[in-house]
């Protein structure tokens, strides 16, 4: 049945790319006038691309379902942190996500071709084999929360390809939410890998996406000597979240 199924994921797949690409040469123009008009053009680029993602998915068919484990204020300032298995983990963010936000991506993306220039516009760069790259983007998050703005990190830094739950968390995030006294609101994305695996662009599924999220943890009286214990405890909060959705790999 699998062998029947095959060429026919297939066209699905192609089908989906030229609506990936028909979207984003729609959106492009306005994201290239936006990025002229520094904090409230950003928060219109989010806009865009949440228009970009919510047609996309309606077009292959995928559903993105919120699951709110204690209530979510979108009028508060959040550091949101997720785990990080799949490409389509990032539509979900703009898709749920109804309030202004940064998100913090790989450099490397600005190099594919069109892509490169929205994905350049919409979200804070970090490069963290150079330590003046990685100093800038810290800056960038930063003056990003001082604006009234949330921030998006995957404290994985990558794809989690360990075959345990998670992957072991970069300090950053939890940096930040110290120095800065916001509190950390973690998600989790329960089906991002079976909509679409990272090992290839041709396993894309239609179906559901749900997005958890968990009860935010406050930060207030932190000290940076509490860096590790914060970050220990939002790892085990989000293991222990993923483990009981039976969302592990």
């Amino acid at each position: 049945m699998k062998l029947l199924l095959k060429p026919l994921q297939f066209i699905y797949c192609i089908y989906a790319f030229i609506v990936f690409v028909a979207i984003m040469f729609l959106v492009l123009p306005f994201v290239l006038v936006a990025s002229a008009f520094g904090i409230k053009g950003g928060n219109f680029i989010y806009r865009l691309c949440d228009f970009w993602a919510s047609t996309f998915f309606f077009f292959v068919g995928i559903h993105v379902e919120n699951i709110f484990e204690a209530p979510h204020n979108r009028e508060q300032q959040y550091i949101f942190v997720a785990n990080h298995i799949s490409y389509l983990d990032i539509p979900p963010i703009v898709i749920t996500m109804q309030q202004p936000i940064r998100v913090l991506g790989k450099y490397e993306m600005i190099k594919v071709p069109v892509f490169g220039w929205i994905y350049r516009a919409a979200v804070i760069l970090v490069d963290r084999r150079d330590a003046d790259r990685r100093s800038r983007s810290v800056r960038a998050l930063k003056a990003a929360i001082s604006h009234g703005i949330s921030i998006f990190i995957f404290p994985e830094g990558t794809f989690n390809e360990t075959g345990n739950t998670l992957k072991e968390f970069y300090d950053g995030a939890f940096r930040i939410a110290i120095e800065t006294q916001t509190p950390i609101k973690p998600l989790l994305f329960l089906d991002t890998l079976k909509r679409l695996h990272y090992k290839s662009i041709f396993s894309l599924t239609p179906g559901i996406c749900r997005v958890v999220y968990l009860d935010e943890v406050p930060v207030k009286g932190f000290t940076m000597k509490d860096v590790q214990e914060l970050k220990q405890h939002v790892f085990q909060l989000m293991e222990d979240g993923l483990k009981r959705y039976n969302s592990t790999k």
